[in-house]
């Protein structure tokens, strides 16, 4: 068997595994391997696919973040409508529709089929032969918009379904929601707050949102999962019950909602909602009721639909979570890398067992899309532990005097002007000084993974702020220890370590510097690759941002992070001050061997590599004595390009520079 046929089998096989596992993991829960030995497969077939690229298939799991982004999302238009469903909200109304639906279907008593209605948004996928071939969204039920490039991000969509246990379909449209289960969205809103970005009020606003992005990997960054819950058309094979369907969507790779019931009178169904009710704060998602449908679905035929809603199923809706309530005032808050976020304080009400009585309104865009104004009767919303949001407002209750409310131009807590992030969503004071901002700051600054200032306790903060003896980063390196000594808890021998730590802080390479002087985006990674490619503080505030850009790393968002950053004079005196204190400003050139087969070549690397990150690839380059750079230029020996390379290709075809693939690097060497 020759190499490539091999390589063909091997791929095969690879790929065969690789649906297996994310079956067990994502559709039943019961992952059979480890995330490392899934990881090693899925790299081995990655670099299979990179000798081979005529093996790569779109249905395989290495193809999942492959489209482009858009600039707008096509219509897609669905042979059957997504309807909306009727809501019931209590027994009386539940026995009504019960009653009607029996006479309606000629019958006297009804199999019903229940499941938790899953507080998401809507989609449909659809399976030609096996494989996806368009997702969309639920639109206006007839009309929705093409997300395929999204969906296929997801992890708990299928790219082609199995076969191993039920055959698919010639075609079928199966229909689910979108969600994020609540403790993922925790974990992103605090990475988000962490980086002083705004949070999401909520998992389905977020999922929704998150769904209709034009680049698919934004869409990939959100943990979204899909439940299916139906099916719109089905060709070449026909399903008894709703039950049945969704056992065999299950056997087919689709993730299904789950607690399913097959109720056979309404005091089942009565049963089942109490049980929900119940568990429904325990559940990893958010649901806002039940949805009963008639499970036969020869009986789905018969009953039909109204001009909006089929007569075959009904949502039976839980207790509301909103409670109306008055803005009493609307106060800014700053955050720690200075995000102005406006607050509603709230008179305060009952929602759900929890007393509230301050909501985040986000940011501008909210608050006029919203049109809420101080003063103004609203409706607020807390859906289980997620944070509490204001749904809308009673505008009937507004009494006219109520002006537009505007986040100020001037932070409110040290007058400093404000500028708009990079998505101009948020409004951001850069003043590094500012007094809202300086306790995060000087706890960042003194962390382990920046100066690594050992005893910078959070109480001894707190006094060093309240007595105004540090208004910045810097002027820890002004304190001594007559100071400390006249400090509560501070006995002689805290003050000599913490003096020491401080001046043993000074020697910290400029990596850590750049990380712990806390400019946004600029995490540990992303202040070590700063530092590697421009080599001095000095040099990264000169740099223009269109060159940041072109740092491999380093990103659009970054790089105007950072040029907006050193173009603040008040920053740029804060980085004098640290001067002035003796820290150290430049970083030594990553070492490179002597003699090797590089030497005295200089390489630059762009583009998504397939058997080693690129920065292994660099470090490899330097060890066999290339020097290795950033930025193309006509010095350049080579640059060595990997999919998707960008400007850095252009630019070396520009220039002449010689570009070659991955293999051919690794030939240089070997």
């Amino acid at each position: 068997m020759s190499s490539k046929a091999q390589a063909e089998t091997k791929a095969a096989a690879l790929r065969q595994k690789l649906r297996h596992h994310n079956y067990c993991y994502y559709v039943l829960d019961d992952p059979e391997i480890s995330d490392g030995q899934y990881d090693t497969m899925l790299r081995e077939l990655q670099a299979i696919e990179a000798r081979h690229p005529d093996l790569i298939r779109p249905d395989s799991p290495t193809q999942r973040v492959g489209a482009e982004p858009q600039s707008e999302l096509a219509k897609v238009t669905r042979a059957v409508p997504m309807l909306s469903i009727e809501n019931v909200v209590n027994d009386e109304e539940l026995v009504e529709w019960y009653d009607r639906t029996c006479k309606a279907a000629g019958v006297e008593t009804l199999e019903l089929t229940a499941e938790p209605k899953m507080d998401g948004t809507g989609i449909e996928l659809t399976y030609r032969e096996g494989t996806l071939e368009v997702a969309s969204t639920r639109g206006d039920g007839t009309t929705g918009e093409d997300v395929t490039g999204n969906a296929r991000t997801i992890p708990t969509v299928p790219l082609v379904l199995r076969t191993e246990e039920a055959a698919a379909p010639a075609l079928i449209d199966v229909r689910g929601e979108v969600c994020i289960d609540i403790e993922d969205f925790k974990a992103m809103n605090r990475r988000r707050e962490e980086a002083s970005e705004a949070p999401f009020a909520n998992p389905r606003n977020c999922a929704a949102g998150s769904l209709r992005q034009l680049d698919p990997r934004l869409t990939a960054g959100r943990p979204l999962k899909v439940y299916i819950h139906g099916v719109g058309r089905v060709e070449g094979t026909e399903y008894k019950t709703h039950a049945q369907t969704l056992e065999v969507l299950q056997r087919l790779g689709l993730k299904t909602v789950e607690h399913l019931r097959v109720c056979h009178a309404l005091d089942n169904v009565r049963d089942y909602y109490n049980e929900m009710l119940e568990m429904r704060d325990t559940l990893p998602y958010e649901i806002d009721g039940l949805v009963l449908k008639v499970n036969d679905l020869a009986l789905h035929k018969t009953l039909g639909i109204r001009s909006r809603s089929p007569r075959y199923c009904v949502a039976y809706k839980f207790p509301s979570r909103q409670e109306t309530t008055r803005i009493n005032k609307i106060e800014i808050s700053v955050g720690r890398l200075g995000a102005l976020t406006p607050v509603a304080k709230l008179e305060p009400v009952n929602i759900g067992g929890v007393s509230v009585s301050s909501v985040s309104l986000h940011n501008q865009d909210e608050i006029d899309r919203k049109d809420i104004r101080e003063g103004d009767t609203v409706l607020v919303e807390r859906a289980g532990d997620v944070i509490p949001h204001v749904v809308k407002v009673i505008v009937s209750k507004r009494t006219g005097k109520k002006k537009r409310f505007r986040i100020p131009t001037k932070c409110p807590a040290c007058n400093h002007a404000v500028i708009p992030d990079e998505e101009a969503v948020a409004l951001r004071c850069q003043n590094i000084a500012c007094p809202a901002q300086l306790k995060g700051n000087l706890q960042h600054f003194a962390s382990r993974a920046a100066m690594n200032i050992d005893g910078l306790g959070e109480k001894l903060v707190e006094q060093l702020i309240e007595r105004k003896i540090v208004t910045d980063p810097a002027g820890l390196y002004d304190l001594d220890m007559e100071t400390l000594n006249g400090l509560e808890r501070m006995a002689q021998k805290s003050s000599e370590n913490l003096v020491r730590a401080i001046a043993t802080s000074k020697m910290q390479p400029l990596r850590r510097l750049l990380y712990a002087i806390g400019i946004r985006h600029v995490g540990a990674h992303v202040a070590t690759l700063l530092a590697n490619a421009l080599g001095s503080i000095d040099a990264i505030g000169e740099t223009a941002e269109e060159n940041l850009e072109e740092i491999d790393g380093i990103g659009p968002i970054v790089a105007q992070s950072v040029h907006n950053f050193f173009q603040d004079s008040s920053n740029r005196a804060y980085i004098e001050r640290l001067r002035k204190a003796g820290l150290t400003f430049s970083e030594a050139a990553p070492a490179r061997a002597k003699g090797g087969k590089l030497q005295d070549l200089t390489f630059v690397f762009t583009g998504t590599l397939t058997t080693t990150s690129r920065e292994e690839a660099q470090e490899l380059a330097r060890s066999h004595g290339a020097k290795v750079v950033s930025t193309v230029s006509k010095k350049t020996d080579y640059v060595v390009a990997g999919a998707k390379a960008g400007s850095k290709l252009k630019k070396a075809e520009s220039l002449g520079v010689k570009v070659i693939a991955e293999e051919d690097f690794r030939a240089m060497i070997e």
